[in-house]
C-alpha cells in the first residue's frame, strides 16, 4: 500500500451557486500548472455515489444544465443523511488519489468540510471566499430556488467562518489577477518547496 501524499497548501473555495468558484479555482490551477495543482471537487464523488445509486448520468450531474437541477434537493438530501453518518466521506474521496504539492478545493459548502481539511492538514488549509452579487449571479443564471438557495449546502459557510481571504467576483471589483495575487504567490511557493 502506498503511503498517502501529504499536501503543502490546501485552498478551501466556497461561495454561493453562480459566485464563479470554478472559473476561479480553473484560473489558479492553470496557472501553477497540473503538475503542480489539482483541483479536487467534493461533490464530484457525491454525484458519483448518486448517480450510481440512482441509475442517472453522471455526466449531466457533473454539468450545469438542467438536469442537475432536477435532482439537486433530493441529492442535498442524500448527500446530508451520508456526512450525518460520516463527515469526512467525501473529502476522503475527494482528496484519494491527488499527488500534487498545491490542493484546491472549488466546493466547500460546510462547515464539517472546512473541520475535516483542518483536522486532516491543519498547517497547509487555508479558506478563500468567492462572493458575487445576487445581480451578478443572476445574470450568470441564478434564480432562487426554496430548499436549495436557503439549505445547509448554499448558507452552511455564509456566518461563524474566518477566511483567509474574499475574492469579489464582481465587474465592478478589483481583477481576479489582483485579487488572487498573494494567493497565487503562496502558492508557488509550496509548488517548489
Amino acid at each position: 500500500m502506498t503511503e498517502a501524499v501529504q499536501p503543502k497548501l490546501v485552498l478551501l473555495f466556497s461561495g454561493k451557486r453562480k459566485s464563479g468558484k470554478d472559473h476561479v479555482t480553473e484560473l489558479i490551477q492553470r496557472r501553477l500548472g497540473p503538475e503542480v495543482c489539482c483541483v479536487l471537487r467534493l461533490s464530484a464523488p457525491l454525484k458519483q455515489q448518486f448517480a450510481q445509486e440512482h441509475g442517472l448520468d453522471l455526466q449531466q450531474l457533473l454539468g450545469s444544465g438542467p438536469y442537475k437541477e432536477k435532482f439537486r434537493a433530493q441529492m442535498i438530501l442524500w448527500g446530508e443523511t451520508r456526512r450525518h453518518d460520516d463527515p469526512g466521506f467525501f473529502c476522503r474521496l475527494a482528496t484519494r488519489g491527488a499527488r500534487q504539492p498545491v490542493w484546491v478545493v472549488s466546493d466547500a459548502r460546510r462547515l464539517s468540510d472546512l473541520q475535516w481539511f483542518r483536522s486532516q492538514f491543519p498547517a497547509q488549509t487555508r479558506c478563500v471566499r468567492v462572493q458575487t452579487s445576487d445581480q451578478t449571479r443572476t445574470q450568470r443564471g441564478w434564480s432562487f430556488t426554496a430548499g436549495i438557495d436557503d439549505a445547509e449546502s448554499e448558507c452552511g459557510l455564509d456566518s461563524g467562518v474566518d477566511f483567509d481571504w474574499i475574492i469579489t467576483n464582481d465587474a465592478d471589483a478589483p481583477s481576479l489577477e489582483e485579487q488572487l495575487q498573494t494567493i497565487l504567490q503562496l502558492a508557488e511557493a509550496a509548488g517548489r518547496s
